[in-house]
């Protein structure tokens, strides 16, 4: 539909690839649903002979009303830094969506679409999804499409004493190490600008979460995590398939010593970017924004933001 256009680049004309992309990922959408646990159980009471059912979306109404006290008064920016992973956002919105809602939590899904030449930056993305969010959101959720909420008992409410790292260590089903602040973490708008932002310095996959600890340490704040949260690694469902979409870790000898350095002057300040168009559009009837967003890179800064 034209609406969904908007996910592309106005110069990309390759539409055959496109419509396949999408036919592809409306197929895995259907399948989700086909595949997910609901009440009716597979054949004989036990698992479908294709291994554990994925989870259906919790129901719930799809737009708050804005009138009910019960929805509280804070309002949810979820930023979700974006690249050609189709299949994983038509599942992700629909789901994420009626995750909040039914949680009573005011929001609002921000697409942060990278249509750029440059290597994925997710940190600087995030910067500009903070930026663009508007000001009737007062916090944020730096959140990964391929990561889903499965218990309902996780908090996404207003983190008011500090960064709330969601997908904490303990309960991340890939990364245990307790500094780990990555996957999915909320913040007050007030205390990401306190950090300045994440730094734009981290092109290709990894390591921006990791400086971006030591930001929220240097900025005086506590992170906090999830407490009594008995499902373990179970808690969310992990969507990536490196055999299908491989990551960028390519480290040229430049980057690689930079790669574990604080960046103590940029963030926020100095991230570059240009909005190339806004798209609001409903994907299975949960609302979204998408985001164009074209990066610039100063390549005597940061050479490895090419893929040369």
């Amino acid at each position: 539909s034209p609406p969904l256009l908007g996910l592309l680049p106005a110069r990309f004309s390759v539409f055959p690839l496109f419509f396949l992309a999408l036919l592809l990922g409306f197929a895995s959408l259907l399948w989700l649903q086909l595949s997910c646990s609901g009440e009716a159980a597979a054949p004989g009471g036990g698992q479908s002979p294709g291994g554990p059912r994925q989870p259906c979306p919790p129901q719930a109404p799809l737009q708050p009303a804005e009138e009910e006290p019960s929805w509280g008064p804070h309002r949810l920016a979820l930023l979700v830094p974006f690249r050609e992973r189709f299949e994983e956002l038509l599942a992700f919105v629909p789901y994420m969506h009626r995750f909040l809602s039914k949680k009573r939590i005011r929001h609002h899904i921000f697409v942060l679409n990278q249509v750029d030449h440059f290597r994925f930056n997710r940190a600087s993305l995030i910067n500009v999804g903070f930026l663009e969010s508007g000001n009737d959101t007062d916090y944020i959720a730096m959140h990964d499409v391929d990561l889903l909420p499965l218990n309902e008992q996780l908090d996404y409410g207003f983190p008011e004493a500090g960064p709330f790292h969601v997908a904490s260590p303990e309960l991340h089903p890939l990364y245990h190490y307790k500094t780990y602040v990555g996957g999915i973490l909320l913040l007050t708008k007030q205390h990401y600008e306190m950090c300045n932002g994440m730094s734009n310095r981290f092109w290709g996959w990894g390591r921006e979460d990791d400086e971006f600890y030591r930001r929220i340490k240097g900025a005086g704040l506590q992170v906090r995590r999830p407490s009594g949260i008995t499902t373990g690694y179970e808690t969310f469902q992990h969507l990536h398939d490196p055999a299908w979409r491989k990551r960028d870790q390519k480290r040229i000898a430049a980057q690689k010593q930079e790669q574990f350095k604080v960046d103590r002057e940029g963030g926020l300040n100095n991230v570059r970017y240009r909005i190339e168009s806004r798209t609001a559009l409903s994907v299975a009837g949960a609302p979204c924004t998408v985001l164009n967003i074209l990066l610039d890179c100063d390549t005597s800064e940061t050479p490895w933001c090419t893929f040369g």
